[in-house]
């Protein structure tokens, strides 16, 4: 394998053990691989492997039971869990839930199961998502055969692959630890290091490739993990400004979001997922008088630690007006795999107003070594300088943190994200389901295109800039999210008598979603978590922001194209072209904030910078993406460079 960690972390004293590889099946072994994940949809069960006992407690016998699990249990904190886990406890307390009709299934059903092994696509539990047994990963196999095994011509076989525990495509973890404080994290860390160990991070699990879960490694569940968020939330004092940074960093999340002229923080745990923190928010809001606002992702169980790091799309929560994910990070404490625990952030910074951007350009950042990492009570933590025998380059750690993807360059244990203050939320829905008119039926293409312009060409309809920046939606027809000021039906309204489709019962298709107050008098939730928690049907999980998509066998792994804003521009007719042609409604999380937030410090692609939206796209004859709309979307002229054609979700 690579060090993915030798330009951050470097070793001055040879003698020491060599940092371990925190693991990360982002990086595929070939575009062949990649191949094979791109056309998977969900398929059914057929039958339901037997139930098996609760995870053992045990935390000596099992995997590598020629180590000294005593010794790493003996430095946990009383409320940490070591545990041995089996193909046994995936089938008990897994597989039910992919049992529960479809609408009724969710992962919050999963995430607290006692081995913390459930993942939201069932498959994602055997190597490629591919149950076929196979001992080296299915490097010997065709995509063909996988889109033959899980879509087109299921083998009989299937029920006895998924009913084998000795199934050499099995990609489960055996041994599972609970952290609940920063000190069980380094334990776990070092124990690793010292004894050749391979180390999974989880927090949710929300992940298409199941980032989390790799067998004949430790995983590191964080979903026990202290809560910061009920109580994370910071008001700045504005009197701090021009001040020096602290030593400890204990002042610099506030010296950096007053520079950013914003004046509120929250911090979250490792284990926190957006449900934890969107109802933390609501709570303070509910109590304050709505002053807060958070950018996030549209599912409760998806989770800043992996949403943030693979970039961060808020497409309901304010991204265009704010950034994405990486840019709402204000400082972070991690686990590096040397074993020691940071927290770092940007303590150098200028104004870069001048040249478009509305957050300052990141000029330096520091971190601080916590040099009594055995400590249990985080009030007698103490932050210094880091120790002289490693060179933490806290710039590099800082920049390929914020876009490089989650459980690479260490465990983070929590993080300050920037809040935002609340401005009004307006939900607009088009009736498309689940009873739509005849009337809307038919409109759908034109509200599709009219969406579209809005959101990426607002001048075709009369719309200003920050009218169309205040709105954003997820890879969903039927929703268009604003926050702030908007015009969303008048320019609709416009947008029909420019086609000669004045019927007001076609302008009425779209419409506010609002609800009667105690005082009789409708109004809008309060924001997008309240908004979904309204609409949930399923009343499993009563009080909690719901999840999507629902969990199934497989997840929907046709690859994302990040379209670009400048070959819109070109032709109103490349909007329509890509409407014709893409698998999906697009997702609307790009342009304004997504480029003119960055802090420029961060490893995000400047193609997620420069994109109007992002779209599936099954690449079938007619639409030829990659014969025909590739080379006029992208520059190819260097063939050395393949241009940035892809952007993430569910990462």
């Amino acid at each position: 394998g690579t060090d993915l960690h030798g330009p951050i972390i470097k070793q001055k004293n040879s003698n020491r053990s060599p940092a371990i590889i925190i693991h990360n099946k982002l990086t595929m072994a070939s575009f062949a691989d990649a191949a094979r994940f791109l056309l998977l949809t969900a398929v059914g069960i057929a039958g339901n492997p037997s139930t098996a006992d609760a995870a053992s407690a045990s935390p000596v016998s099992g995997w590598r039971s020629d180590l000294d699990w005593a010794a790493l249990n003996s430095k946990l904190s009383s409320s940490a869990s070591l545990i041995d886990t089996s193909y046994d406890d995936y089938t008990g307390e897994c597989f039910p839930e992919f049992s529960v009709p479809i609408m009724s299934r969710t992962n919050h059903a999963l995430i607290d199961q006692p081995s913390g092994m459930c993942l939201p696509w069932l498959y994602l539990g055997w190597e490629m998502s591919w149950p076929r047994p196979s001992e080296n990963g299915h490097l010997n196999q065709t995509a063909d055969q996988a889109l033959q095994d899980l879509l087109i011509n299921p083998p009989t076989d299937v029920e006895s692959w998924l009913a084998d525990p000795t199934n050499p495509s099995l990609n489960l973890p055996s041994k599972v630890l609970f952290p609940s404080i920063a000190s069980d994290v380094v334990a776990a860390v070092n124990f690793a290091k010292e004894n050749g160990l391979e180390i999974s991070v989880k927090n949710s699990g929300h992940s298409y490739q199941g980032a989390s879960s790799k067998k004949n490694t430790l995983l590191l569940n964080m979903n026990r993990y202290t809560h910061y968020a009920p109580t994370g939330i910071t008001d700045c004092d504005a009197s701090i400004l021009g001040s020096t940074v602290a030593e400890d960093l204990s002042t610099q999340p506030c010296l950096l979001s007053l520079a950013k002229n914003k004046s509120s923080l929250i911090r979250v745990g490792g284990g926190e997922n957006f449900d934890k923190v969107y109802r933390a928010v609501i709570a303070a809001n509910e109590e304050e008088g709505y002053k807060y606002h958070l950018v996030g992702g549209a599912a409760g169980t998806v989770s800043p630690m992996g949403w943030s790091w693979q970039g961060g799309l808020g497409g309901t929560t304010g991204g265009r007006l704010y950034g994405f994910g990486v840019d709402q990070v204000v400082q972070l404490e991690m686990v590096l795999p040397n074993g020691v625990h940071v927290k770092f952030g940007p303590t150098e910074w200028e104004d870069t107003s001048a040249e478009g951007f509305i957050v300052p350009r990141t000029k330096v950042v520091s971190g601080v070594c916590r040099s009594n990492p055995d400590e249990h009570d985080e009030e007698k933590w103490i932050w210094g300088r880091c120790p002289e025998d490693f060179d933490i380059d806290f710039n590099d750690l800082y920049f390929a943190v914020r876009g490089g993807g989650g459980g690479t360059w260490g465990v983070v244990t929590s993080v300050f994200l920037q809040l935002h203050d609340y401005l009004p939320f307006s939900p607009y829905f088009f009736n498309r389901f689940p009873s739509p008119t005849e009337e809307c039926s038919a409109i759908a293409p034109q509200f599709a295109e009219f969406k579209a312009k809005y959101m990426s060409a607002p001048s075709l309809l009369n719309v200003t800039k920050e009218h169309s920046l205040a709105c954003g939606s997820p890879d969903d027809l039927a929703f268009l999210i604003c926050i702030g000021e908007e015009d969303v039906m008048q320019a609709w309204a416009r947008f029909l008598d420019l086609n000669n489709s004045t019927d007001p019962a076609k302008v009425a298709c779209l419409f506010k979603l609002a609800q009667e107050n105690n005082e009789g008098v409708m109004e809008s939730p309060k924001g997008w978590a309240e908004l979904i928690m309204l609409l949930n049907t399923n009343d499993r999980f009563p009080g909690k922001v719901p999840d999507a998509p629902t969990p199934s066998p497989i997840g929907n792994l046709l690859a994302y194209v990040l379209v670009p804003q400048s070959w819109l521009d070109e032709s109103e007719e490349n909007i329509k072209t890509v409407l014709e042609h893409a698998t999906n409604p697009p997702y609307y999380a790009f342009g304004g904030a997504a480029a003119s937030g960055s802090d420029q410090a961060n490893s995000l692609s400047q193609a997620h910078r420069n994109a109007a939206f992002m779209v599936f796209w099954f690449d079938d004859d007619e639409a030829n993406f990659w014969g025909n709309l590739f080379p006029k979307m992208f520059d190819i002229s260097d063939k050395t460079k393949f241009p940035p054609v892809f952007g993430s979700n569910h990462a």
